[in-house]
């Protein structure tokens, strides 16, 4: 028996051995490249079949396991049988932007970049662009060769995770479901913490962006740079294995007669998959999103001005798009000091052309602007709201905004979109160009992530694509998971990308048998919180009346924009703690998403500001309390946080 077990024993050696030596041999390593402070490390490997792979590394730990590169064009297989033909020697690259929708005004990105050029069997060339920032990875494909019509019908992008993996991820809702057909429109909750290979629920795949945890590593994958030749994808995955791949649209995701995968018939750059990689503090302050979009070509961008806008529909839904509904909520934009004024649908047959151009022009002389709602109007969804069939067509565009601009209107919300099918991408992006020709700001409703847009077409102030305060009206459960779900949004849907959540109920639902479980200071934090270029709050009139002088002073102050960000403590689904900056003022928000209390230890020395308000949750009648700290003397703020709770910090 013992020279049995050394026999076993060698012979499992000498296995291993010729599976180590085997993958060796189909798999040899080509490129590498390092970010600027040498933390993040890439990798690229090609089979002996020649099949890519790339795999990537933090602090020397595995993040990205050896993961497939490719794409399958009609006719063209860039998958298989590759040839590396030249590689470039790594090149710094530098970018700086400005912008007034993001975590940050004055953005400066940094990264390493590699070009690696191969052939498939046809001698025609892919090159694959390899980008290494120091708070993480970005890749795209490049077909320079292109001039007659080309179609992508697979991209094999692959990420691979090691077992132990865990994931917050938001299913993507099928084709033609929901309220009359209107899916997909990102607006699912969250299953949070859940098993790598865990395959979606609705059998469509996963939304972006899309967060994981491999060892201490955080890993938050989107993408960028999306423009009218590609679809809008999502990950795909199954049960068998720990490996995320792209999806493509629904082929019935698409605009009236067009198509939903990639064509192009010039040379192609393809969107950018980018990957996020660090800590929570790395997810909560990068720019990945924005820092890969492409610049803006708006030449005149002076007619964008972020702010806050009042909101009628959420308080008092469809029967009151009325003109004296609007003019009151007019009124009390004014009164708030908030920018703009939001009119939903129907008002053109509830109130009219002509009336609602007397609205705009009472509310100009109160230094407010009008943003008007609008049906995207196809044959993909079976809304009946109103106005509609007015955008389809670009001269249908240009009659209408161009009306909209004589009346003194500022922006359109344009709701029920048809999903992420190229043809649908490309709708999207008509309506951004013929907008800016009519210095109209953008709102995308019932849509498609932003994904770095706002950088490209900086009129585009918000969208949707979330599950958001109007589904707080409609649904008790919704009303139940709300604070679970806000505390994920920081570290998903709103970490690059302008999201109109429309939150900030301080003193209650109407119009609503649904009751809010956050308390009114949670609700207060969401307006430091949640970043969107118009935040459209949830608060009606009526109930602002009751809201303490000294926070409504808070709010008509608070800006409409944020030049700096600070994590400085949270978790998905749990808490979240953010500290932004305006000027020479912080703000500090924080929400306790989980049923327990939370405990928060805060230096406000740090921010080398003396003067501290803090906005809690008030006691008996009284819906908050406030205080004001010395922070040269107090040093540290201890609080402690009830379940759906939240607090707001001004230091100054």
């Amino acid at each position: 028996m013992t020279v049995f077990k050394m026999s076993f024993t060698k012979t499992i050696l000498l296995v291993g051995l010729f599976i180590a030596t085997f993958h060796q041999l189909q798999a040899q390593q080509v490129a590498q490249l390092q970010s600027p402070d040498k933390s993040i490390a890439l990798q690229v490997s090609l089979s002996a079949s020649g099949e890519i792979q790339y795999s990537i590394q933090r602090s020397g730990v595995n993040v990205i396991q050896p993961s497939a590169l490719g794409v399958m064009m009609k006719g063209h297989d860039f998958i298989q049988d590759m040839k590396l033909v030249n590689a470039s020697k790594p090149e710094r690259i530098t970018d700086s932007y400005q912008t007034k929708n993001a975590k940050k005004s004055n953005i400066l990105y940094q990264a390493n970049q590699l070009v690696m050029s191969f052939a498939n069997k046809e001698g025609k060339k892919m090159a694959i662009i390899f980008r290494l920032s120091n708070d993480g990875a970005a890749f795209r494909y490049s077909f320079p060769w292109i001039k007659n019509n080309e179609t992508i019908v697979e991209e094999r992008s692959e990420f691979s995770f090691g077992k132990e993996t865990r994931a917050w991820l938001q299913p993507m809702s099928e084709a033609k479901t929901g309220f009359e057909h209107c899916h997909p429109s990102y607006e699912e909750h969250y299953l949070q913490d859940i098993s790598v290979g865990t395959v979606s629920p609705l059998k469509s795949g996963w939304v972006y962006p899309a967060l994981f945890k491999t060892n201490d590593t955080w890993v938050l994958i989107t993408e960028a740079a999306l423009d009218g030749t590609y679809c809008g994808t999502r990950l795909i995955n199954d049960s068998a294995s720990a490996v995320y791949s792209i999806g493509f649209a629904d082929p019935r995701e698409v605009f009236t007669g067009g198509g939903h995968l990639p064509q192009n018939n010039k040379p192609w750059l393809t969107p950018w998959r980018i990957i996020t990689i660090g800590s929570l503090k790395t997810i909560a302050e990068s720019t990945l999103g924005t820092d890969l979009a492409p610049a803006t070509a708006l030449k005149d961008a002076s007619f964008v001005k972020p702010g806050k806008a009042s909101w009628s529909w959420i308080n008092s839904k469809d029967d009151n798009i009325t003109f004296d509904e609007q003019k009151k909520y007019i009124d009390y934009a004014y009164d708030m000091h908030w920018q703009y004024c939001l009119i939903d649908a129907d008002w053109d047959t509830r109130i009219g052309y002509d009336k609602v151009a007397e609205l705009s022009a009472y509310a100009k002389q109160k230094n407010v602007g009008l943003l008007l709602w609008y049906n995207s109007a196809g044959d993909w969804n079976t809304i009946k709201y109103h106005p509609k069939d007015k955008l389809l067509t670009k001269e249908g565009r240009e009659k209408e905004f161009s009306r909209l601009q004589a009346m003194g209107i500022k922006g359109v919300k344009i709701d029920f979109f048809g999903g992420d099918g190229q043809s649908m991408i490309q709708y999207y992006i008509d309506i951004l160009n013929d907008a800016a020709k009519y210095k109209l700001l953008v709102n995308f409703h019932g849509a498609t992530l932003p994904r770095g847009w706002q950088r490209t077409y900086p009129h585009l102030m918000t969208a949707e694509a979330i599950y958001g305060m109007e589904m707080v009206t409609f649904d008790q459960t919704a009303a139940d998971q709300q604070a679970n779900h806000c505390a994920m949004l920081p570290f998903t849907r709103n970490a690059f990308d302008p999201m109109d959540f429309t939150p900030m109920n301080l003193t209650g639902l109407t119009s609503s048998n649904c009751i809010r479980k956050t308390t009114p200071a949670f609700e207060l934090a969401l307006s430091v919180l949640f970043l969107s270029g118009i935040q459209h709050y949830a608060q009606s009139p009526e109930g602002m009346v009751r809201v303490p002088d000294d926070v409504k002073a808070f709010l008509r102050k608070l800006p409409g924009n944020w030049d700096d960000v600070k994590f400085i403590e949270g978790y998905p689904g749990k808490y979240a703690v953010i500290a932004r900056r305006s000027g020479n003022k912080w703000y500090i928000a924080g929400i306790n998403g989980e049923k327990n209390e939370k405990k928060i230890n805060l230096d406000v020395t740090s921010f080398k500001k003396n003067n501290v308000t803090l906005f809690t949750d008030g006691t008996g009648d009284e819906l908050f309390s406030k205080a004001l700290l010395n922070a040269a003397k107090q040093k540290k703020c201890d609080l402690t946080l009830q379940a759906n709770s939240g607090f707001v910090m001004l230091l100054e």
